[in-house]
């Protein structure tokens, strides 16, 4: 996904392309709310779900005002140098109705991405989940699109330096699910476990609102990935099939290894199998073909059931909704796989680009390693920063009470 913000003399409007942007980025902005909420809202017990769904919500707001002042600067704007964008673009500045980025208004462009600067930080709210103070939360998230989001961003889609080396992403495996599921596990580990776990199982309260949730999710996501394209066209097309064929196999191969492992195929476990088969399909949605992405999605089902299961049951870490082993792992999984089935000399499993398996996979694997690091590092450091200014962890009296009544004075459910 890369728009160039100069569009020359020559470039004219495309009406069908700008309407699917248009139209894309709706359904980006219908994955967080209500998409993601009601899927985390769900999964945490009934004394914090309200806190989830406003953490969802309250991160919508302050990104959207974030990526409007700075963050889309930061991110896209061709005064910066490799690492970061520079400054000439804040509050959009010199974007106006008849500027475009390429054959799209820039506004548009700068709209679509708006969406995926809130979608990624909200991810994050699922390694924390039930045990952050609501204000470490926006101190935290608002810190993160800046110094970790943008710049990665930039790195990747905005003419930064692992673009230039030739890093395939096509709708963020790096950008948006490596760096969420890095910075989960990592506020996982630094805020430590929930009360209880794993000694005490911590079901979720309401699967109902989960697979409602998951269910905008999955549509959402032809938005998330077609959209990516940045033309109603033939790619747009190709990655929306291509999603939707490795949701299908995510899912469908946890399932499977639930009855093969537990005897019996669980809702949760569908759901979580479609969202990392929607995860894993993300970086290569543009560039590989059918049959390519449901090996991706099975691969997705089965290499992301084993980590989660390992970070729970072996590592005991309480990453309370699963960030990590299936965003993080997924995100890191597909961006590698795409180096393989992007190329177009595997018959069947072909893709649609010429390229050297073998070279491309080290250009994935060092964007991988990098955008890793780079995002533990930095995410420890802002945690610890929130530590000190407001405290990061509730009261284990406010943790027994539940975030709902402690954070907000609320309940999400009064009978």
């Amino acid at each position: 996904m890369l728009a160039s913000s100069g569009a020359s003399a020559d470039e004219q409007l495309n009406g069908a392309n700008t309407a699917w942007i248009l139209t894309s980025t709706a359904l980006v902005l219908f994955m967080t709310i209500p998409g993601l909420s009601l899927f985390y809202g769900g999964l945490v017990r009934g004394k914090n779900v309200l806190s989830v769904l406003m953490q969802c919500f309250a991160i919508t707001c302050v990104m959207s005002l974030l990526w409007v002042a700075v963050g889309y600067s930061l991110a896209f704007d061709d005064q910066g140098n490799g690492f970061i964008g520079g400054f000439g673009k804040i509050f959009l500045v010199g974007i106006g109705e008849e500027t475009l980025a390429g054959d799209i208004p820039e506004i548009a462009f700068a709209l679509f991405q708006m969406t995926f600067a809130i979608i990624t930080p909200a991810l994050i709210v699922g390694g924390f989940a039930e045990r952050m103070r609501f204000s470490a939360v926006i101190i935290f998230s608002s810190l993160w699109l800046i110094v970790v989001y943008a710049p990665v961003c930039h790195w990747v889609w905005g003419g930064g330096w692992l673009g230039q080396l030739g890093l395939m992403d096509f709708a963020g495996g790096t950008v948006v699910h490596v760096t969420a599921g890095t910075a989960a596990i990592v506020a996982a580990l630094v805020l430590g476990n929930r009360r209880g776990f794993p000694e005490h199982a911590m079901m979720p309260h309401n699967m109902g609102l989960t697979i409602a949730g998951a269910g905008m999710l999955w549509v959402g996501w032809f938005g998330f990935n077609g959209g990516s394209a940045l033309a109603a066209n033939g790619d747009a097309a190709m990655a929306m099939l291509v999603t939707h064929t490795s949701a299908a196999a995510g899912a469908f191969t946890w399932m499977v290894c639930e009855w093969i492992r537990f005897g019996k195929p669980s809702a949760l476990g569908a759901v979580t199998g479609m969202v990392a088969g929607l995860g894993t399909i993300t970086p290569a949605s543009g560039f590989v073909g059918p049959a390519g992405a449901m090996v991706i999605g099975i691969s997705a089902g089965v290499v992301c059931f084993v980590a989660t299961n390992y970070l729970k049951r072996t590592l005991r870490i309480d990453d309370s909704l699963d960030v990590f082993p299936v965003h993080g792992v997924g995100g890191i999984l597909g961006t590698l796989l795409t180096a393989v089935f992007a190329s177009n000399a595997l018959g069947i499993f072909s893709g649609q680009e010429e390229i050297q398996i073998g070279s491309q996979l080290g250009i994935q694997a060092l964007g991988v390693a990098v955008t890793l690091v780079y995002t533990a590092v930095v995410s420890y450091g802002l945690l610890k920063l929130t530590e000190v200014l407001v405290g990061n962890r509730v009261s284990d009296e406010e943790e027994v009470e539940g975030l709902d009544i402690s954070q907000h004075n609320e309940r999400g459910y009064d009978f």
